[in-house]
């Protein structure tokens, strides 16, 4: 009796002891990119503020305040210049290697910190802090553009409280000091901490074998349009410099807002990815204007020299704030792909809830006041940067980063020449505190107002843009087919009938072991059916119409295996007898 070969078992147990290794370097991957994300983001935001203005009174008497206060401010350029160009290596190269710089050259800027002793030296550092944290920001960006969607929204949520958070952070180790430096090494051990985390990321990045660039690489229109983001960037920057040299409080809020209205401008006619690429772009603007210079006036009109609590009554609103950021943010990524657009939205209309809450209820003496505009500024931002992210592809959304930056300085020169106009008149210590107080309450109108704007815009846009219905009905039919996109009857004649036969079922794909991963979702690919020529007609293929149908031989081996097994030679056949073994 013929007696069917039993089907070895090596080949079944060995493929999860193959993948166990790599999935368990991707989980530590994941692991210690989240913690670098949340460490390394607010070290690249907290070089934004300018604080030497606080120790003025412990400068040497040799140096100049003002022109001190010009080097000291050099951080934003610098990064405004540098976040494009690392937005377009990053595109080119990899994220590990980006990564390791930034933090080296804050590292090196935060060594020689120490030793400034010239406005000239000082320049020099808070330029390699803007280089290193324009370097940090897109290649953090990237590295969580090729692992998990929840990454993602971790760093869009870790960017919101940066932001939240920055001027206090800035603030907060120049309590009671005794050296000025202080201001260009605020957290020395928290960059070194860094640094070991980038280190180990690196490490693990080259035992996985990661080779291609983040996302794919660059297409040409990501070639001609990242670039371009350069030049408003150069503009802008050489605007706030400019306006340190005594401008009027009108011309530089006319400047801002220029300077606003062609970062909008551009965003509408560069934006990758057409008109749906545009509302992530808007998003992102909003929030770079609006979020770091609220928070800025909200953290100076609340110091305990203004009557306001202190930094230490303000904690307790900044954690709460940024902790619901970060799971705002985390929710986000749960959302299906129809919820996104109308959670951006959500998270924009949170803002000017917040920018409203700033109106009505600060400033404040102590208490929970506090809480309830930082809370809505902070998940409001969250919400609106993780939606952005989430609609859009790798290039998009790096252009739009390209702008955000630029748009933080904007807001910051249209808040400041807010605060001049405000305080020009102030001549006691009371109308000095009015003053302050009044330019927060007519920024938050205008910042209010702008992000009002923004949503209009973007509803208007969602409503030319609508995703196709062909599009869905496309993604889902390609989505049945089997791995490499044909169908179990593709392959065969048209018109041959084989009878009944099992469909096998598909076989599950394996996450590869190596190389990037894209989670941004790519377009969908419709198969076009293969043209058929006159000999695939019925009864036309040269075969007899009476005889029995021939099943094709199916080069496909990775389904399951038939229902009824191939005939198996006896062991008692002679040689030649029965069908030969392959």
């Amino acid at each position: 009796m013929a007696v069917p070969p039993t089907q070895p078992t090596r080949a079944v147990t060995a493929g999860p002891k193959g993948v166990a290794r790599p999935l368990g370097v991707s989980a530590v991957l994941d692991v210690v990119l989240g913690l670098l994300v949340a460490v390394v983001l607010p070290l690249a935001i907290v070089a934004i503020p300018n604080t030497i203005s606080v120790v003025a009174a412990l400068l040497p008497p040799e140096i100049s305040q003002i022109a001190m206060v010009r080097a000291h401010g050099l951080a934003l350029p610098a990064m405004v210049l540098t976040v494009p160009l690392a937005a377009v290596a990053v595109r080119r190269l990899r994220a590990a290697p980006l990564l390791v710089a930034g933090l080296t050259l804050l590292a090196v800027a935060d060594a020689a910190g120490g030793y400034a002793d010239s406005t000239v030296l000082v320049g020099v550092l808070r330029v390699l802090h803007g280089i290193g944290a324009g370097l940090l920001v897109p290649a953090t960006l990237a590295a969580v553009g090729e692992r998990s969607p929840f990454l993602r929204a971790v760093w869009g949520g870790m960017l919101a409280v940066s932001l939240l958070t920055a001027q206090a952070l800035a603030l907060w180790p120049l309590d009671e000091v005794r050296s000025w430096r202080v201001t260009l090494q605020p957290y020395p051990m928290l960059t070194g901490v860094a640094l070991a985390l980038a280190a180990v990321y690196l490490v693990l990045w080259m035992k996985r074998g990661e080779g291609a660039p983040a996302g794919g690489g660059t297409d040409a229109a990501e070639r001609g349009r990242l670039p371009v983001a350069v030049v408003p960037a150069a503009g802008i920057a050489a605007l706030a410099l400019g306006s340190t040299f005594d401008w009027p409080p009108d011309l530089l809020v006319g400047a801002a807002l220029l300077s606003i209205l062609v970062l909008f401008g551009l965003a509408s006619l560069r934006t990758l990815g057409g008109v749906g690429g545009r509302v992530p772009a808007y998003t992102m603007l909003a929030v770079g204007v609006v979020v770091l210079p609220t928070a800025a006036q909200v953290t100076y009109v609340e110091l305990g020299g203004l009557g306001g609590p202190g930094l230490s009554g303000l904690w307790p609103a900044f954690v709460i704030a940024g902790v619901a950021g970060v799971v705002a943010a985390a929710l986000v990524s749960r959302l299906g792909d129809g919820a996104v657009s109308l959670a951006g939205a959500g998270g924009l209309v949170l803002v000017v809830a917040g920018l409203c809450a700033v109106r009505l209820l600060l400033p404040s003496p102590g208490g929970p006041a506090p809480i309830i505009p930082l809370a809505l500024l902070g998940v409001g931002a969250a919400v609106a940067l993780t939606s952005a992210l989430r609609s859009s592809g790798p290039g998009a959304v790096l252009f739009a980063l390209s702008l955000f930056f630029p748009a933080v300085l904007s807001g910051f020169l249209l808040g400041s020449g807010v605060q001049f106009m405000s305080l020009k008149d102030a001549a006691t210590s009371q109308a000095l505190v009015d003053g302050f107080v009044g330019a927060l309450h007519l920024w938050a109108l205008i910042a209010g107002g702008l992000v009002v704007v923004v949503i209009v815009l973007c509803s208007v846009l969602a409503r030319r843009s609508p995703a196709p219905a062909s599009a869905t009905a496309d993604t889902g039919a390609a989505d049945s087919l089997p791995p490499g996109g044909r169908s179990p009857a593709e392959g065969l004649p048209a018109g041959r009938v084989t009878g009944p036969v099992m469909v096998p079922e598909p076989a599950p794909e394996l996450e590869p072991l190596a190389g990037p991963r894209s989670p941004w979702p790519a377009p969908a690919v419709r198969a076009e059916p293969e043209a058929r020529g006159e000999g695939d007609r019925p009864g036309r293929d040269g075969s007899d119409p009476g005889a029995e149908p021939r099943p094709e031989p199916r080069p496909d081996k990775t389904g399951t295996l038939p229902v009824v097994p191939p005939p198996t030679p006896s062991p008692e056949d002679a040689p030649g007898d029965g069908p030969a073994r392959t």
